[in-house]
């Protein structure tokens, strides 16, 4: 169940059909927020960048009901200490992540990308032609480029989990895990 709420009446109508339930009102005002039933629900997101004041004040207020679980979008380190202080369990900074992942994104072979914050990510590529036609353990993915090879997904057959006999042919999609620099440099190859 999805309660959506904000001031502008065109974004409510977009989405009254999509969601269980989308009201206009003002979400800054714990009151508000009350009365539409906000305490009962088990995690709260704040999406709004743009209006600091605005996503601090209902931090605060869901803060006020009770809620724990409230995830919210900064738009700036100073931003995000000022909602974890104020109630978010969870900030988050979708712009700055979004342009990290696009930047790995940049080189062809990379589908997909997922950073960890420590060096650490799991990627989708295009499976590298050094490979193809070679079992993994032929391949030795992770003795010669310290990745891992954890699962090969195949035009029109279902994801499977890679073990060292794994065969990898041409077009074959590859989940790799490693080093953030290991895995560009293995899909590089």
């Amino acid at each position: 169940e999805v309660l959506a709420v904000d001031i502008d009446p065109a974004l409510v109508q977009e989405f009254a059909g999509e969601l269980t339930k989308v009201v206009e009102a003002d979400a800054t005002d714990t009151t508000t927020l009350e009365q539409l039933g906000a305490k009962d629900f088990d995690a709260a997101v704040v999406g709004i960048g743009t209006n600091i004041e605005a996503s601090v004040l209902i931090v605060l207020a869901l803060s006020d009901l009770g809620l724990t679980n409230i995830w919210a979008k900064a738009t700036n380190e100073k931003h995000a200490r000022i909602l974890e202080r104020t109630g978010a369990a969870h900030v988050v900074f979708p712009e700055q992540r979004m342009g990290e992942r696009v930047a790995h994104l940049i080189n062809e072979r990379l589908l997909d990308f997922i950073s960890f914050g420590d060096e650490f990510a799991i990627a989708r590529l295009i499976a590298p032609e050094p490979l193809l036609g070679l079992p993994l353990v032929t391949s030795q993915c992770r003795k010669k480029y310290d990745v891992t090879v954890v699962g090969v997904k195949r035009e029109g057959e279902d994801f499977i989990h890679a073990v060292p006999d794994t065969i990898i042919f041409p077009g074959d999609e590859l989940v790799v895990s490693g080093r953030i620099h290991d895995l560009e440099a293995f899909s590089a190859m």
